[in-house]
């Protein structure tokens, strides 16, 4: 049980993909406008890397290992998160046409998301059991959202913000990004043993 929150810890907080790794970038600039459209992006990203960690693991060790398909594991990885986005994107259109319209062009890049495809390639690299795997997807996945949702509410308090002409607009949300990532380095230093 201990190692089930190891893994929690380290994906939230010291390996977290958006500060740490630098992964799901472009989501986490473009849909942070918001915290309520960023809780949204992180509520579907979280279902999709869940879910997507689940499926992995099954393809990857099921299918392809049998067989002798590893190599392929890339592009099996990515039809399966495309899968599972886009029954999220009909999900959300036909009960929450709100969130979908405000997510966008976002909504399909989450089957692009680098933070999705790493969490699955993650898990076959540390060679996770099955319910390692889910576990780290989903706090993967947390981690990614409390990023988004911070970020948000950063990019709520700069709109009062009277920055330099220089730094208006995207300058100032890449600093604001550097500075969040920074505060959480503090946390890369911590073991357990």
């Amino acid at each position: 049980m201990s190692n089930v929150f190891l893994i929690m810890f380290a994906a939230i907080l010291t390996e977290n993909f958006i500060f740490s790794k630098f992964y799901g970038i472009c989501p986490f600039l473009g849909v942070s406008d918001k915290p309520s459209t960023a809780l949204g992006m992180g509520m579907a990203v979280t279902f999709v890397m869940t879910m997507s960690s689940a499926a992995t693991y099954a393809v990857y060790h099921y299918l392809l290992v049998p067989f002798g398909l590893e190599y392929l594991k890339t592009i099996a990885f990515i039809l399966v998160i495309a899968s599972l986005v886009q029954f999220i994107e009909m999900f959300l259109a036909k009960f929450i046409p709100s969130l979908y319209a405000a997510l966008g062009i976002y909504l399909p890049l989450i089957t692009t998301n680098c933070a999705v495809l790493g969490a699955a390639l993650v898990n076959i690299q540390n060679q996770h059991s099955f319910m390692d795997s889910v576990v780290f997807g989903f706090a993967s996945a947390l981690g990614f959202t409390m990023a988004i949702v911070i970020f948000a509410g950063v990019r709520a308090k700069m709109e009062f913000s009277d920055p330099p002409k220089a730094f208006k607009g995207f300058p100032i949300l890449l600093i604001a990004a550097g500075l969040a990532a920074m505060a959480f380095s503090g946390f890369s230093g911590m073991k357990f043993n």
